[in-house]
């Protein structure tokens, strides 16, 4: 039996599946990642993207913040891809218990998926620190400057910055939803970022699946690994 034929099975046998993604599930809609040779950390800009998306930086030199966040962060005109359509399908049939994801996309949930825990935030939602006014992205995406809330306050998206911790009810939900999960899949991650990378020693199973274009720091611990772009594998199963 071939990788793609184990998995095809567990997935038919199980309705237990959590699936726990990162940016590779978002390069494959045209989203770069910072990591691979093409990813941001590769382009150019006056300070490293790292840097520019701390909350240091943040405080520091807002509106050099909100320049590369316009520039480098929305893409509003992205389309889910197969993984995300995918998992969606499973949802709606009561076999995914939970998307877990690194990205701030809002994919999953334009793919339809109900239930995802977005561990680092998302673009789509963002807050006057002032008051807590609710903004669009588009509000965000079309004003200039520094945006700000008609109090006054600066406008912050609700996403995760370097030095900023997780939120701890998302955390705690990840960590229950992959505890119980009988089909634990992990999907576009090198599983290179803490604490979210931790995350994998919660699972209690034997169906822990790997799927990436390269091999991870943890390939030893798994039970199936599917080397490939995830569309491409999701789409054939």
């Amino acid at each position: 039996m071939t990788e793609l034929e184990t998995l095809k099975k567990w997935i038919n046998e199980s309705d237990n599946i959590v699936f726990f993604g990162g940016a590779g599930v978002s390069t494959e809609s045209g989203i770069p990642d910072f990591r691979s040779t093409d990813g941001l950390y590769h382009q150019k800009y006056a300070y490293p993207p790292e840097t520019i998306l701390s909350h240091t930086f943040f405080r520091s030199k807002t509106e050099e913040f909100y320049k590369f966040y316009r520039d480098k962060m929305l893409y509003l005109d992205a389309e889910p891809n197969e993984a995300h359509k995918k998992l969606a399908k499973w949802e709606a049939e009561g076999k995914l218990k939970a998307v877990i994801t690194q990205n701030i996309d809002g994919l999953h949930q334009k793919a339809g998926s109900k239930n995802v825990l977005e561990l680092h935030g998302s673009v789509l939602r963002n807050y006057c620190e002032g008051c807590g006014e609710f903004y669009s992205v588009e509000a965000v995406k079309n004003s200039e400057g520094v945006p700000r809330c008609t109090c006054g306050g600066i406008i912050k998206p609700d996403v995760v910055l370097y030095e900023e911790g997780l939120d701890n009810k998302t955390l705690s939900a990840a960590m229950h939803a992959i505890q119980e999960a009988d089909v634990l899949i992990i999907g576009g991650t090198s599983l290179a970022v803490y604490p979210a990378a931790g995350l994998i020693d919660y699972y209690r199973g034997n169906k822990l699946v790997l799927v990436n274009k390269t091999p991870t720091p943890k390939d030893n611990m798994a039970d199936l690994i599917l080397q490939g772009s995830i569309g491409e594998i999701f789409g054939r199963l």
